[in-house]
């Protein structure tokens, strides 16, 4: 930042001096989640400060706080691995949630990743007279609770597709009388041993509608698409898939599980809807012990009655409906990003914006597209940050030699 830059910042600004704040020589990343820490992993490499900022008291706090306990990665390490560390060796090819978050926080030891706890931003513009980023936060210490100000020339918004849950309002439900719980806080079906539960949504929380097989001919089913696809068009792949699955799982629509028409690498690109690798449900639907039922009316006390007339007794109810991104909540921001928190241009241009902001972890396409992100992020920070630094160093000579030859008259 240079002193000018500052001088109109204040200038705006009268009582900018009066609250704490500080000057950061880089970016600042918001998020300590896969993204935020791949992203900063990536410009430690490249000689680049930053400072992460971190809502909660931990990093991947979702994985950490938000997931089931019995919960694997569904595609394989390979797949879900961050830039410039991979999984141990002795991992399994499908890492537990627990071996997962051990990765993570040993991925942010090797590259000294400190994010900034309990910080949670508030809001963040862009200064257009001064040419600088003001992100405000608030920073929770026990009870106690401090407003804060970063002032940085680059914002990384690294908060993912999944920062907030989707809570649906039906009708009747607050009126149910029984356990209703959205999927991020089950952990276990310990305490619903005996139950009669709902489980509401179609998303990769619930019941997907596009099922495949979690492998097929001994391959991962992603592994698998990612090498015809070199090959083969994608539409030809979808169809390919669709065959394969058919043949290894069978006829599942006479579940209740119609496909829609669109092919599952199709959906995942342009709504960012993952099909379901199946790890054992089907077998369940078939044997009964999960039945699929059609979409909700309303709830009454201990009842739910469907669209078509039936009317079930249940004990608790799964809100499995999904996730969202929160970024409309804090990014005062109306160019980039759309209205849905999602950058407007599509993958694989939607990592950068104007003026120094750049999204990383919103390309709908997993752990990789957020590895993608983070590489494309910090050689294009690190660019301008050498550009600016060797631009300085000029001045700075040429300063020198000035006062050198003023000091001989």
């Amino acid at each position: 930042m240079t002193m000018e830059n500052l001088f109109r910042l204040v200038d705006q600004d009268q009582d900018f001096f009066q609250r704490k704040w500080t000057l950061v020589n880089g970016p600042v990343i918001v998020g300590a989640g896969p993204s935020g820490l791949a992203t900063a992993a990536c410009l430690k490499e490249q000689g680049v400060p930053f400072v992460v900022l971190e809502r909660t008291d931990c990093i991947a706090s979702l994985w950490q706080k938000r997931t089931y306990d019995r919960l694997k990665l569904h595609l394989p390490k390979q797949f879900c691995q961050l830039p410039k560390l991979p999984f141990p060796e002795d991992f399994p090819e499908y890492p537990t949630k627990r071996q997962f978050i051990d990765y993570l926080e040993s991925y942010a030891k090797h590259f000294d990743i400190n994010p900034k706890f309990n910080e949670c931003v508030q809001s963040a513009r862009y200064d257009e007279t001064s040419g600088f980023w003001r992100v405000k936060t608030i920073v929770t210490s026990g009870s106690n609770k401090t407003e804060f100000e970063y002032v940085c020339r680059s914002l990384v918004v690294a908060t993912g597709e999944n920062a907030e849950c989707v809570l649906p309002d039906i009708e009747g439900l607050s009126e149910f009388g029984g356990e209703v719980i959205h999927a991020c806080d089950y952990k276990s079906g310990e305490k619903f041993k005996g139950q009669k539960v709902l489980v509401v949504g179609c998303g990769n929380s619930g019941m997907e509608v596009h099922v495949l097989p979690r492998e097929i001919f001994g391959k991962s089913t992603f592994e698998l698409a990612v090498l015809m696809m070199k090959w083969l068009p994608l539409w030809l792949v979808d169809k390919l898939m669709l065959i394969l699955a058919w043949l290894v799982l069978g006829n599942i629509e006479k579940y209740g599980l119609k496909r829609p028409s669109t092919g599952p690498l199709e959906l995942k690109n342009t709504k960012g809807k993952t099909p379901v690798l199946d790890i054992g449900a089907l077998e369940k639907i078939r044997s009964g012990d999960i039945n699929v039922v059609p979409g909700i009316k309303r709830f009454s006390h201990g009842q739910v009655e469907l669209v078509n007339g039936e009317k079930l007794d249940i004990d608790s109810v799964v809100l499995a409906t999904g996730y969202r991104s929160n970024v409309p909540s804090w990014l005062q921001e109306g160019k980039f990003f759309s209205k849905n928190g999602y950058p407007k241009a599509s993958f694989p241009h939607g990592w950068k914006g104007k003026a120094g902001l750049y999204a990383a972890g919103f390309t709908r396409r997993g752990l990789s597209g957020a590895s993608s992100d983070a590489m494309r992020i910090a050689q294009d920070i690190a660019q301008i940050f050498k550009d600016e630094t060797k631009q300085l160093r000029m001045r700075t000579v040429a300063r020198h030699r000035r006062c050198i030859s003023l000091s001989q008259f």
